[in-house]
């Protein structure tokens, strides 16, 4: 394998580090954001301890580690991973997760696992993120990797495939793991579903019969439960807007804010669930297989939705959602009259920072216990 084929989309080598330091440190952009992240410090020091970091690892355990486990703790109520994760710290990981945070999921994943002495993942992220050339160069010394979007159809065909050929890479030459979430973009309502052409994707690279390409893989379901998501507002302005404007399309500067939002909002406690290794379920799966493989993506996208949803942790205030969405009283006992009457006030709170023309109240807080309640609703569907 020729491996400059992923030059242009990979992490950065530690050995082109140095340099790449240099050039963040003489952005003048760099530095603005820098100063606003650490304002207390002067860049000289910020500028002099990324010099002492001779790799990733070293840049992530100096910055990112601590500016992550601030944020947790500024606006988090706690933030935990299931007790009984059972991966071998050797091997490598596709964690493939529903996505509710465009920073921190893959962040918050990170510190849990090295907390766990395992290593941090590599994390796919879109290059519509990567508006400033010095957010493109900052991802990608954090173990991201790109995910063009903005091409033709041939394009993006080239591009799914040299992707898939990197990630197959990753985890089984590199054994580094990996986390991508389960669709393109977050799900505005959390009904939480994977999309089978992220499996189609995975299935390009490696060798072998497509099953054989996801099992090599190592997919693990992580289940990320949030008990407030802090850009549930303006979720439900998007969900107006594109009720009222078929047309309407996020601007980057949408995409700034949402990431903004979700980092310095309150987001109450946050529990991730990292599921087992699902190879041995794909290996064992029988279908015709002169068919076509979509039977297999679909297979597989319900299996990895089934452990999702039965993965999930749930707050009063999904309770109340779901009670006040399906007008019943089915999860009262989950939850006091006090826990009810903070949910609706946190609810209004939300709503009232939504400025907009024509705005429709009821519209945008039935979304919002949409929102809350869907993943109840996935969870008990199963169950039932």
């Amino acid at each position: 394998m020729d491996i400059t084929e992923f030059d242009e989309i990979r992490p950065y080598h530690d050995d082109e580090l140095p340099q790449i330091f240099e050039e963040l440190i003489a952005d003048p952009a760099f530095q603005r954001a820098a100063s606003l992240t650490v304002p207390n410090v002067p860049f000289e020091v910020v500028a002099d301890k990324m010099r002492d970091c001779k790799t990733k690892r070293d840049f992530q355990v100096a910055f990112c580690y601590g500016i992550l486990k601030k944020i947790a703790n500024d606006y988090t109520d706690g933030l935990t991973l299931n007790s009984d994760v059972d991966l071998e710290g050797e091997k490598a990981y596709t964690y493939i997760s529903n996505h509710r945070d465009i920073i921190l999921d893959a962040g918050f994943l990170s510190i849990l696992l090295v907390e766990r002495g395992l290593d941090t993942v590599e994390i796919a992220i879109g290059d519509n993120l990567l508006i400033y050339p010095w957010i493109k160069k900052l991802v990608r010394v954090n173990k991201s990797f790109i995910v063009q979007r903005a091409l033709t159809m041939r394009q993006m065909l080239e591009s799914s495939k040299r992707m898939s050929r990197y990630m197959h890479y990753t985890i089984n030459d590199k054994k580094q793991s990996i986390w991508i979430a389960q669709r393109e973009g977050r799900a505005k309502d959390s009904d939480d579903r994977t999309q089978d052409s992220v499996l189609k994707m995975l299935a390009m690279g490696g060798d072998g019969t497509a099953q054989e390409r996801l099992a090599k893989m190592n997919i693990v379901p992580l289940t990320l439960s949030y008990e407030y998501d802090p850009c549930d507002y303006l979720k439900a302005q998007e969900f107006q807007l594109k009720r009222d404007f078929p047309e309407y399309k996020k601007t980057t500067q949408d995409d700034l804010r949402n990431m903004e939002v979700g980092m310095f909002g309150y987001k109450g406690h946050v529990h991730f669930h990292v599921g087992k290794c699902i190879s041995d379920d794909i290996l064992a799966m029988d279908f015709d297989k002169k068919a076509s493989r979509t039977e297999l993506f679909a297979r597989v996208s319900q299996l990895i939705d089934r452990t999702v949803h039965l993965n999930y942790r749930f707050y009063p205030g999904n309770y109340v959602a779901y009670d006040l969405l399906l007008d019943t009283d089915e999860m009262s006992d989950k939850y006091s009259a006090q826990e009810k009457e903070t949910f609706l006030k946190y609810v209004e709170k939300q709503i009232a920072k939504i400025e907009m023309e024509n705005k429709d109240e009821t519209y945008l807080h039935d979304k919002m216990l949409l929102m809350y309640a869907n993943p109840l609703i996935n969870n008990l569907r199963l169950k039932k």
